[in-house]
């Protein structure tokens, strides 16, 4: 079957569990009833939520710079700006591109190599990994009798009941069964010349990758880098906390909410479906009724806040490629030009 066919199929699945996810969510809800409140949003505090999420988008432009600029290249602001956009914006299509669309758009537009720009994403997204830790540490500290039962009836059961179908011998059975059948994979191929081929350009984009990942031990200023790692997450809490208060529903939640809702909005939008959809509107939503409110408040909670963040991707994203695009063939102009003048 033709590699192009199986993604589309592929990620065609993902949207359609998006799809479905939603459907879970909305199933038995009154649209006209979730319209209206969605109509009577307090603005003003909306507004507010979009700037702290441009201000984390600023200030993850600037750490990545930062781990750039140890590689010997210095993007300029506004196209690592516009190449993170564009990220997003990809991730809307299909899920976890983004992040080689980014790095592919900035290599083009400033010339620095791409396998190298890999490594340095790769140590973002161990950030981020380490901060959503850290929130939910934190959650667990604070919250922990009331959050204890949430995580465990909606995450850790229905994932431990899908792996205890399997017994420890199937488990076995089916971990050698792959070992082997990997290892005769192994020794059939490399006796082709196309996989030696593909296994020196593989070593050579993975060398690209570990420098990039080694860049952030050549970070001139950790402490500055430190603090954007944490301000970008900070933002991230209070752009869901002020979307408390632009619904009369939530205004009266703490930041202790706020926080416990970053975490699990935050595993919302990990699942592999396009933008977080279905996912995020289902666990928000139900994270929102362990502090009272009722699902249909929640449902027009994460509506609101996973739709102005669509948005918001979708118009920055947009731009972003246009503008890396223009850059990109402006470039290869200039090089047309001086390669015909140094002739």
């Amino acid at each position: 079957m033709n590699k192009k066919l199986i993604s589309i199929i592929k990620y065609s699945l993902f949207f359609a569990v998006g799809i479905g996810m939603l459907w879970l969510t909305f199933r038995n809800q009154d649209f006209s009833s979730i319209l209206q409140k969605i109509k009577n949003v307090h603005s003003g505090w909306l507004l507010l939520s979009v700037s702290v999420a441009v201000l984390a988008h600023l200030s993850r432009t600037h750490r990545w710079n930062m781990m750039i600029e140890p590689l010997g290249y210095k993007p300029r602001f506004i196209n690592t700006f516009w190449a993170l956009c564009a990220g997003y914006f990809a991730n809307l299509a299909i899920p976890r591109i983004g992040e080689i669309t980014r790095c592919g758009l900035l290599s083009k537009a400033e010339d620095v190599p791409f396998n190298e720009l890999i490594g340095t994403v790769i140590v973002e997204r161990v950030m981020d990994v380490l901060m959503l830790l850290l929130c939910l540490l934190l959650v667990a500290i604070t919250q922990f009798d009331l959050i204890g039962g949430f995580l465990t009836e909606n995450i850790f059961a229905p994932m431990g009941s899908k792996f205890s179908t399997f017994t420890a011998p199937t488990l076995w059975i089916i971990g050698l069964a792959v070992v082997a059948i990997g290892v005769a994979g192994w020794k059939l191929l490399s006796r082709t010349e196309k996989f030696k081929s593909l296994l020196h350009k593989m070593s050579t984009l993975l060398k690209g990758i570990l420098d990039g990942v080694k860049s952030v031990k050549r970070v001139k200023n950790i402490p500055l880098f430190v603090f954007h790692t944490v301000f970008i997450w900070i933002m991230y809490f209070m752009a869901n906390y002020f979307c408390f208060f632009a619904l009369d529903s939530t205004s009266g939640l703490d930041a202790k909410a706020g926080l416990f809702i970053l975490v699990i909005g935050g595993l919302g939008m990990s699942a592999p479906v396009q933008g977080g959809i279905g996912a995020y509107h289902w666990i928000v939503s139900r994270g929102l009724m362990i502090y009272g409110i009722a699902e249909t408040e929640g449902i027009v909670y994460a509506t609101v806040v996973h739709g102005y963040q669509t948005v918001l991707v979708i118009a920055l994203g947009a731009i972003g490629f246009f503008v890396l695009m223009a850059t990109g063939k402006k470039s290869k102009v200039n090089d047309g030009l001086q390669a015909n003048h140094s002739k």
